[in-house]
């Protein structure tokens, strides 16, 4: 068998590996409380289960056009022109079987080999892993806790090149559940048009905000719209991550590009959860909400029983369905509390290394879980901690 040199840039998700250590020491009868994988512990909403059968019913299991189905595309697009105040068509949506494949064409139809792509650091692990695979180099700014994992519009600035074609920004945050402010991102946009930029805006867990707060999308900002490409889907607003549901939004005649490149991948996403899809856009948001609401309750408690722990400092995040705790005063890498916590304690946890190398001294804990399996978490993670 013969192997592309390019296959050795590719990295890897690291919530999928810890997850499937954790089945293996279940199977072998240990009890393990899942904080490692980033999925809300809430069935897909009723209404959109129902809408799925219905369609099935109704013979959609045939092909779409390659940019998905018109009413899904329309609903997406209605959406984004409520909730960020400024006009979409359906011409610039592309849904796709799940996010991911959003970031894959757009690295494989914007990055040349050399070109340089400003990501941040930690954070979702794909965007580095396709950075390099394409030939792009991957160029990170920090999120540090103390500005609330939240980037330095200084530092980001210093690191434009020549070379430099885009700049990624997630918000909120994975791991750290940071939110960025209206002042950052307007800062961010005067960057990109001053030095020409395509900026690419993560926004998966746009729906999953808390305190009061409002989301507010760089898209909207003058001079951003013809240069930015937006990447969301339905898995985490409405706990559909097995459907393989997502979308981008870009100026039209880039669409029409990543709707080609779908073309040579995919052909296009599942239809009936398409169907499906535009049903769950387009019906009552009250489930949304629920869910939303639950995972403040459940931040609170999992951010307030970790700060109770000796060794062990969490910020409280703003977004997202993740905490992103400091274990820098045990003196153990980021891995080996992980480790220790699975090993000994039956707790799956991500390291922070593994959303790069600026995570070390931090953990991830996906607080997507059950109330009394975060508490118990949380009892069996002060017995461990009580050692060191």
């Amino acid at each position: 068998m013969y192997i592309a040199n390019r296959v050795s840039n590719l990295g890897t998700e690291g919530a999928f590996e810890v997850l499937a250590k954790a089945k293996m020491l279940e199977a072998q009868g240990k009890s393990i409380i899942h904080l490692e994988i980033g999925e809300p512990d809430f069935d897909t909403p009723k209404y959109i289960r129902d809408a799925a059968k219905k369609a099935l019913d109704d013979g959609f299991t045939h092909y779409l056009p390659s940019a998905g189905y018109m009413p899904l595309r329309e609903a997406i697009a209605n959406h984004y022109s409520k909730t960020r105040n400024i006009e979409f068509s359906p011409e610039e949506v592309v849904v796709t079987p799940g996010a991911k494949p959003i970031l894959n064409f757009v690295m494989n139809a914007s990055i040349n080999e050399g070109d340089e792509v400003i990501y941040p650091n930690p954070a979702y692990p794909i965007y580095e892993s396709l950075i390099n695979f394409v030939g792009g180099v991957s160029v990170p700014y920090v999120l540090r806790e103390e500005n609330g994992f939240r980037f330095d519009i200084n530092e980001v600035s210093s690191l434009i090149t020549k070379k430099t074609k885009m700049i990624i920004i997630n918000s909120p945050h994975n791991p750290t559940g940071g939110v960025l402010t209206e002042d950052d991102l307007q800062k961010l946009a005067e960057l990109c048009i001053k030095n020409n930029l395509m900026l690419f805006t993560d926004e998966i867990y746009d729906r999953i905000i808390y305190d009061g707060h409002k989301y507010k999308s760089i898209v909207t900002i003058p001079g951003m719209k013809e240069r930015t490409i937006i990447l969301n889907g339905f898995s985490k607003t409405y706990a559909m991550t097995g459907w393989r549901l997502g979308y981008g939004i870009m100026p039209k005649e880039y669409a029409k590009l990543i709707a080609k490149m779908q073309i040579n991948a995919t052909s296009h996403a599942t239809t009936f959860a398409q169907v499906a899809g535009a049903i769950g856009l387009n019906g009552n948001q009250d489930d949304v909400e629920k869910m939303r609401e639950k995972f403040e309750q459940k931040r609170n408690i999992i951010v307030d029983g970790l700060n109770s722990i000796k060794g062990i400092k969490c910020h409280k995040p703003l977004g997202a369905f993740y905490v992103f705790p400091n274990i820098k005063s045990t003196g153990k890498s980021s891995q080996e509390i992980a480790d220790i916590l699975m090993n000994d304690a039956g707790v799956a946890s991500l390291p922070g290394t593994a959303f790069g190398k600026y995570g070390e001294g931090y953990i991830r804990f996906s607080y997507a879980n059950s109330i009394e399996n975060l508490e118990e978490a949380l009892r069996r993670v002060e017995k461990i901690f009580r050692n060191f």
